[in-house]
């Protein structure tokens, strides 16, 4: 391990986030405005920070104009991850059967062309009671279900793609105001990629969590080590006295290279803010290699070359 890396008063640990294979589909959601297709997507990517009790991981990817979608109405694009293509496949017809195709003037399209297909809309057209009508065009089957304000159209199928979920930066800051600033600005400059989203709320997550509890029933409990309240008490405190508020981002990714991506503009943005800004340190989190292939080091992620002459 090499020393930490000090950027503009931040200290950037010599640590790597721990991520996981994952599985994916992007759905795209048109509706007579953006503001409705809005309404959809925030419901369709309701209760979905965490597989750990939420089923899957989903968040909106990014606004889409009329000339980008298959009907030529404005939309979102909306992506969402599970860790396997059975429950993906249960997430996806559940949540737009419920929030989709109730929402007014709404369709839903596959995002991604190529993959595993799962249902869409091949079993949500029976809500259409016998009404329901199929047109296949240039080789894709769509669903045109009655309902009280027109039609809901819907792609028979959408495709899975493996993925990445489970990066993360740790923000160490003096206090909440800095630390909610440092985040929301981490967030924002990582929503302007493409292909990843931070399934918590606004991006971000304050009970970071570690794996294993003193209670036998709970698989994962408070990160102890990085609790500010904690500072003096815990047995291995990662804090300094001066580290009064923490805060997490945790990215999920289409491929390897757009969660360290995401990562690596996230870092940008808070050493851009700085120690003058409030924050301290950039830390990530890890379990020694155990839960995930994937371990994406920050000082390589920001470009530092050690001794070796091989990146960090």
């Amino acid at each position: 391990m090499s020393a930490p890396l000090q950027r503009n008063g931040v200290t950037i640990d010599d640590t790597f986030a721990e991520a996981f294979p994952m599985k994916a589909t992007r759905l795209v959601i048109t509706a007579h405005n953006l503001t409705w297709a809005h309404h959809a997507a925030a419901s369709l990517t309701g209760f979905a920070t965490s597989v750990i009790a939420c089923g899957c991981e989903a968040g909106i990817e990014r606004e889409l104009s009329a000339d980008e979608t298959p009907d030529g109405r404005p939309g979102l694009s909306v992506l969402i991850f599970s860790m396997s293509g059975k429950e993906l496949a249960k997430q996806v017809e559940r949540r737009v059967g419920q929030c989709v195709l109730t929402c007014p003037t709404t369709a839903v399209f596959a995002g991604i062309a190529e993959g595993e297909a799962i249902a869409l809309g091949k079993n949500l057209r029976f809500f259409g009671d016998g009404w329901q009508i199929s047109k296949v065009i240039n080789g894709i089957r769509y669903w045109r279900v009655p309902v009280m304000d027109g039609e809901f159209v819907v792609q028979e199928t959408t495709a899975v793609v493996k993925c990445v979920g489970g990066g993360n930066l740790l923000l160490l800051c003096t206090d909440t105001d800095s630390a909610l600033a440092v985040a929301e600005a981490a967030v924002a400059a990582m929503k302007k990629l493409p292909n990843v989203i931070m399934p918590f709320p606004g991006g971000v997550v304050r009970s970071g969590s570690k794996v294993g509890s003193k209670y036998a029933a709970l698989s994962a409990s408070t990160n102890d080590a990085f609790c500010p309240s904690l500072f003096g008490l815990a047995a291995k405190s990662e804090l300094t006295e001066a580290t009064r508020c923490v805060m997490e981002i945790v990215i999920d990714g289409l491929t390897e290279a757009d969660v360290g991506a995401a990562m690596r503009v996230g870092m940008e943005a808070g050493v851009a803010i700085g120690a003058s800004g409030g924050l301290l340190r950039i830390s990530a989190g890890n379990y020694g290699g155990k839960l995930g292939p994937f371990h994406f080091h920050l000082q390589k992620l920001l470009g530092v070359v050690h001794e070796t002459g091989a990146a960090a």
